[in-house]
């Protein structure tokens, strides 16, 4: 058994508690749940206790002289972040096209010289597990070392069944040997592979009849996302993918409107997905139609900085009544980063999210994109106690502090694993 741990004094405590317990949207992503000097008594990897460092003292009187005590005066106390969106299993790297791309090149010059997904994908299938696990595990320590405890992690960088498979076996391996917390998600309609260039409806067949029940059987995804787009899957193939998908037990999520309006937000909220990625360009009635239906705007702002494209509408979305969550896209050619607190930052900066909301968007929202907000996303009785202690005093200078790194310390189930 473990020893106990007490937090205590910190300058805020943003418990993210809300009588509000699904996705939360308008004025309900601002509540914080802040205490001043507060503090969490945490044993065998759960809180056990969240208030007041007096509360919290004299609740334990007897059992002070145990713990593991750790002074969070003048620090901002959070739950661990979540990241409800990232391609972080994946061969190889792609920074010459980011020069290329500075240097004038259009993203089908790129395609063209063999760069683009299809290098990724190359490089995916030429890859071994153990290289892919080596290669994973420095971007999850990276994460962790931002204060991330959670990632979601898709596939699509096969778009075969033997690399798809690969990806996803890595994520499973991984969640078993490494400190953060993984949640799959099969993405084998990422893109068209260059085998059934011409042949799309084919290629949703070989993913449908192929590919998912083998995904279903080893049980290696629990959500199955599809890349609604022009060019890519059309909303009628994509449909037909999640609505597959669905019967395999797959939960839907969907890339929507990243390019252009094509009625991806809509056919969310239809297909009943838990989230929709990206939506640049959703129109205001696929808004409308994802705050009925109750389905997260997962935004990803650091992909419209690095692409230089103007970022999703999350002031409108938050005030349609959509639950907005953010995150980084990590993945090796749109957005190859770590830090959820750029993106959080970000989120405030070209979205114009309030401090209280994106830090909810980073949080508990992004917990429920993932249906993992029964353990993660708030500090709560009886949750993990993922935590990240901030060299900052409030969460409002979280935000204000742009581009830096505030994390001081991380627990992930009650373990410092980032000091």
């Amino acid at each position: 058994m473990t020893k106990s741990i007490w937090i205590k004094h910190a300058a805020q405590l943003a418990t993210l508690t809300s009588e509000i317990k699904g996705p939360r949207s308008k004025e309900a992503m601002s509540e914080l749940g802040l205490i001043e000097d507060g503090s969490l008594w945490i044993e065998n990897g759960l809180i056990q206790a969240v208030g007041t460092t007096k509360e919290i003292e004299e609740r334990y009187a007897e059992k002070l002289h145990t713990a593991d005590v750790v002074d969070a005066s003048n620090h901002l106390v959070t739950p661990g972040l979540v990241d409800p969106h990232t391609h972080v299993v994946y061969g190889g790297s792609r920074e010459r096209e980011f020069e290329m791309r500075l240097e004038g090149a259009t993203y089908m010059d790129i395609m063209n010289a063999g760069g683009g997904i299809h290098a990724t994908t190359r490089m995916t299938r030429e890859a071994t597990e153990e290289e892919l696990i080596e290669q994973t595990t420095h971007r999850l320590d990276s994460f962790l070392a931002h204060g991330v405890t959670t990632v979601e992690g898709k596939s699509g960088y096969g778009m075969n069944l033997e690399t798809e498979l690969k990806q996803l076996r890595v994520m499973k391996k991984l969640q078993e040997k490494h400190a953060i917390d993984i949640v799959p998600t099969f993405m084998g309609a990422h893109a068209v592979p260059p085998e059934f260039k011409e042949k799309e409806d084919e290629f949703v067949d070989y993913l449908i009849d192929e590919m998912l029940p083998v995904v279903a059987k080893e049980q290696l995804a629990e959500f199955n996302d599809v890349f609604c787009e022009k060019g890519v899957f059309t909303p009628e193939q994509s449909d037909r993918i999640l609505e597959a998908g669905k019967r395999f037990g797959f939960t839907p999520k969907i890339h929507a409107d990243e390019i252009a309006p094509y009625g991806g937000a809509e056919l969310a909220a239809k297909a009943g997905a838990i989230s929709a990625e990206h939506l640049l360009k959703a129109s205001d009635e696929g808004i409308r139609a994802m705050a009925k239906a109750g389905t997260i705007a997962c935004l990803l702002p650091a992909t419209a900085l690095y692409l230089r494209e103007e970022a999703a509408a999350g002031r409108k979305m938050i005030d349609a009544g959509v639950a907005v969550a953010i995150s980084t896209d990590c993945n090796p050619g749109s957005s190859p980063t770590t830090s959820m607190p750029l993106v959080m930052n970000l989120a405030c900066i070209l979205m114009r999210l309030t401090p209280a909301e994106a830090l909810t968007a980073a949080t508990y929202n992004a917990a429920c994109a993932i249906n993992r907000q029964e353990k993660v996303g708030s500090l709560e009785v009886g949750k993990q106690a993922d935590i990240v202690l901030w060299n900052v005093k409030n969460y409002q200078e979280l935000q204000y502090l742009f581009g830096v790194n505030h994390v001081k310390s991380v627990w992930k189930k009650g373990v410092q694993v980032v000091s």
